[in-house]
């Protein structure tokens, strides 16, 4: 760490510990700003997170959507999010007017929201979903038409592992799409012991390249807990960061050095320490949003826990 990042983040340290902030950091930010965290992890496990902990003020290190989430969970906080810039492209491919619209196209389909959507969007949809449990959500709805909001390449996935019909919006994730096909097998052949492991927000023909197919969360867990020595990993390259730093003794190789998320990398330690000194920018869901929106999000945690019941 440079002398100037250690200064950096001794001052946030002490400036967090005076406002009884907790740090939060998603899996693809920055390097020094994951290792600054408090936790680092998906969006949905970091709002549950914020919500399990007695901190007052959360400074969401990640996208827009995902501050929302923890407002959402945590109403009675103050979410701070570093950079008020930092979006989701696919989060702004739909809006709540156009969805709307198709639901009155589609009068009686329910909606399966991907957490990475608005506040308002999660407000007008029957149940939330995260990639790692999107199959298991989408199982859980009583109909056999469903409309899957705004994700179509984790839709597509999901329409694989399933018999129901799925209506898929035409968003995507301008990061994951950066990772072709021929890029998985340019490195299969370059490493022809490595294990490839990727998103379900990756197209459908690099999807069928790969060995597993996780959320970044499954990512981690895979990891720690295969033989393999060398993985491909088919994600945002910040992952790899926590990657390498949890399994110091495996070789992990970025399916695309190109998958960078911009909006991402705007979050910077001097951004983290601005946010803990001025006390923003804030997130704050308007009430009447939130309510719908934790509806939605609360009946796919009640999925979950329903199979920890079973379990």
């Amino acid at each position: 760490m440079a002398n100037s990042d250690a200064e950096l983040v001794g001052k946030i340290l002490d400036l967090k510990k005076k406002r009884g902030a907790v740090i939060l950091a998603h899996n693809y930010q920055r390097a020094e700003v994951q290792d600054t965290a408090d936790f680092v992890g998906d969006s949905l496990e970091l709002s549950q997170k914020a919500a399990g902990t007695d901190a007052p003020v959360i400074i969401f290190c990640g996208v827009h959507f995902m501050a929302e989430t923890a407002s959402i969970l945590c109403p009675d906080k103050t979410v701070l999010l570093p950079d008020a810039k930092a979006g989701c492209p696919m989060a702004n491919m739909i809006t709540v007017e156009k969805l709307l619209a198709k639901k009155k196209e589609l009068p009686g389909v329910p909606v399966v929201c991907y957490v990475n959507s608005s506040a308002a969007v999660k407000a007008e949809s029957d149940i939330c979903c995260t990639s790692a449990n999107a199959v298991k959500v989408v199982e859980s709805v009583d109909a056999e038409e469903i409309l899957f909001v705004p994700d179509q390449y984790l839709g597509n996935y999901v329409s694989t592992q399933t018999t129901k019909k799925l209506i898929l919006w035409p968003g995507y994730c301008p990061t994951h799409v950066k990772i072709r096909a021929e890029d998985i097998s340019r490195l299969r052949k370059e490493h022809p012991q490595a294990i490839a492991i990727v998103h379900p927000e990756c197209r459908p023909e690099v999807i069928a390249l790969a060995n597993h197919v996780l959320s970044t969360g499954g990512m981690i867990r895979f990891a720690r807990q295969t033989e393999a020595s060398e993985l491909i990993v088919g994600t945002e390259v910040g992952l790899l960061h926590r990657l390498k730093k949890e399994n110091p003794s495996k070789k992990f190789i970025p399916a695309s050095e190109q998958a960078i998320c911009p909006n991402m990398k705007l979050i910077t330690l001097e951004k983290v320490l601005w946010a803990l000194e001025e006390m923003a920018p804030e997130v704050k869901v308007p009430e009447d949003i939130r309510i719908r929106a934790k509806r939605a999000v609360d009946r796919m945690l009640e999925i979950g826990q329903a199979e920890q019941k079973v379990g």
